[in-house]
């Protein structure tokens, strides 16, 4: 027997049943978390953010008219609470872009390893630089696949704009991080990935 389909999760959760919910956190906290942790660039935020989309998930199923895919609605909720979160944290804290990366790893590991660990912390860092709008395209589009009609879907905005917020984006992320192509190792050093 075939699982049920969204859709079909959605109409019985509409009705009240916990079982049918259930299965559809199962189905999507995954992707909701990732989407919140790169957003919001902290496990513990991304998770409270988790919690907050199934929470007005829960709340929201019974006006749930389905003109959208269940998956579509629930990237509009996790980038909303995720930039919702983000906003109300910058208020609270001026400072949390630097917090990032600098703490020495307590295994230095392979020179691979460690360059590796240098490249993402770089990226990660040059992520919270971006405006709030302008890491959500990214991380929708690039980090997610999703194409500049879901985006602006999930987004709630024309898909120029997606694509205006995202050339603007890349073009400020490849300043920030044009130092890291001219550090590669003189032998098989690759593209920055």
């Amino acid at each position: 027997m075939n699982p049920p389909d969204d859709s079909e999760l959605v109409e019985r959760a509409r009705t009240g049943d916990h079982a049918a919910f259930d299965e559809i956190v199962d189905r999507h906290e995954r992707r909701v978390f990732a989407v919140a942790l790169r957003i919001c660039r902290h496990h513990e935020d991304a998770r409270d953010v988790t919690q907050e989309v199934f929470i007005t998930a829960l709340r929201s199923m019974a006006g749930f008219r389905g003109d959208a895919q269940l998956t579509t609605w629930l990237h509009r909720v996790t980038v909303n609470a995720a930039l919702d979160f983000v906003r109300k944290r910058q208020r609270r804290e001026a400072s949390t872009v630097e917090e990032l990366g600098d703490h020495p790893s307590s295994d230095p590991g392979p020179e691979a390893a460690a360059i590796e660990s240098v490249r993402a912390r770089e990226v990660h860092r040059a992520l919270g630089t971006l405006a709030a709008d302008q890491r959500a395209v990214i991380v929708l589009c690039d980090l997610e696949g999703l194409d500049y009609a879901e985006a602006a879907e999930s987004l709630g905005v024309p898909v120029g704009t997606v694509k205006s917020r995202l050339h603007r984006a890349r073009m400020q992320l490849a300043r920030a991080l044009g130092h890291l192509r001219t550090s590669e190792p003189a032998e098989g050093g690759g593209p920055l990935r």
